[in-house]
């Protein structure tokens, strides 16, 4: 299933996308979740009812996508939690040799937009780059969770382009500043369900593009640490919580390993397309 949150009379809401249509769930029928978090806290029978609802659809709640704005598809993630260094053909761009345990570091909900909404380049600095990455919700909390049973707390997979300015980036070995300014963060705008994926939602070819220009081009079965393991190393020392969101590292092909390095600047449109998920873009605007 092709979940997304859509905006629609000032209101965010929760939809199936179903071709060129987008189904509003809470219009299907009484006591159906209006939100994302809603269905990831929901018991299973809900999803079901979810499913059956849709078969039922009334014309009311079946809107064009192309008319609908796509919203952030959870709004405040509880966790925003950030993987470095997953692909060893980036971590080689970067002077880096292939980790043995993942870099990580968090976003907080201040710096994510959603798709199509304008991704503000900092008046401090144009060293502005795009990260193509995979991502995925988690649906079942947890500590501990082994390897083997990782892929069984995911919620949906969706895509996550990590913006970064380079220049805050490197001012402390912790990434945390040039990882975090306002509006640099487009997530979304649809979740798809692991039953219509590759476990792990492995072997994709995951690719992103500056007007329309290919960057970056390879595959999430070339990721160092899958999304089960990911899981495991995360819950060794935290409690993972339904809604939490973990982006998975972005390939090579990034602007500051490119000669000139190829920053993007205003006016320009960044897009970062996974298979099997959609396609996430945004234009790029200098902050005021």
């Amino acid at each position: 299933m092709k979940l997304m949150m859509f905006e629609t009379g000032g209101e965010a809401r929760l939809g199936v996308v179903d071709g060129d249509k987008v189904i509003d769930v809470a219009a299907c029928g009484s006591g159906l979740p209006s939100t994302m978090m809603e269905l990831i806290q929901a018991e299973p029978q809900v999803f079901a009812r979810v499913v059956g609802a849709l078969t039922q659809a009334p014309d009311k709640a079946k809107l064009n996508l192309a008319e609908v704005r796509p919203a952030l598809p959870i709004e405040r993630p509880g966790k925003f939690i950030c993987v470095g260094l997953n692909y060893a053909a980036h971590a080689k761009e970067g002077g880096h040799g292939i980790p043995e345990y993942p870099s990580l570091f968090v976003r907080w909900h201040t710096s994510l937009v959603a798709a199509e909404a304008p991704v503000i380049m900092p008046k401090v600095s144009d060293t502005f780059d795009y990260e193509a990455e995979l991502t995925f919700i988690i649906g079942r909390g947890g500590r501990a969770i082994p390897e083997s049973e990782g892929l069984k707390h995911v919620f949906g997979y969706t895509m996550f382009n990590d913006v970064s300015v380079r220049k805050y980036q490197r001012f402390t070995p912790q990434w945390t500043q040039g990882k975090n300014f306002d509006g640099t963060g487009p997530l979304g705008p649809v979740v798809v369900t692991p039953e219509d994926l590759p476990p792990g939602a492995s072997g994709l070819r995951i690719t992103s593009r500056v007007n329309g220009e290919t960057r970056q081009d390879s595959n999430t079965g070339d990721m160092i640490f899958g999304v089960a393991k990911l899981v495991e190393i995360l819950s060794e020392f935290m409690t993972l919580e339904p809604g939490d969101v973990i982006a998975t590292g972005t390939p090579s092909g990034v602007a500051h390993a490119m000669t000139p390095p190829g920053w993007m600047k205003p006016g320009d449109r960044v897009e970062v397309e996974i298979e099997g998920i959609g396609i996430l873009g945004n234009p790029i605007v200098a902050e005021t």
